[in-house]
């Protein structure tokens, strides 16, 4: 098995057992998020209903460089902001697998900073 198959695998071996905790409700909905290498990308996902309450991404705001911190931290803001918008302040962090470490934690202080909580 070649080094980024086995990669993807145990990334989707931890995002099936963070799955197994987190759930998103209507008063508490999931924030989830998901980085590639040149874009990263966060929704609010409501499990109960199976709907998408409010979405971000450095591709909808058109960052020229979507795959580093600075775009993370736009891609945090941008969310809390939508997610005020729909009536949303509490939320359970879905990290997806991914380490919660560079983009990924700085996504989250930075909805933190935006008024989500969790």
């Amino acid at each position: 098995m070649d080094k980024n198959k086995q990669k993807t695998l145990r990334r989707t071996r931890r995002k099936t057992g963070i799955r197994k905790r987190v759930y998103g409700t209507a008063e508490s909905p999931r924030l989830s998020i998901f980085r590639s290498s040149k874009h990263v990308y966060a929704q609010v996902i409501d499990d109960a209903t199976g709907t998408t309450l409010a979405a971000a991404s450095s591709v909808a705001d058109k960052l020229e460089k979507g795959g580093n911190i600075e775009a993370a931290v736009a891609v945090g803001k941008s969310i809390a902001q939508k997610a005020k918008s729909a009536g949303v302040d509490t939320v359970a962090f879905d990290r997806n697998g991914f380490r919660f470490h560079g983009r990924v934690k700085a996504l989250a202080d930075a909805a933190r900073e935006g008024g989500l909580k969790f």
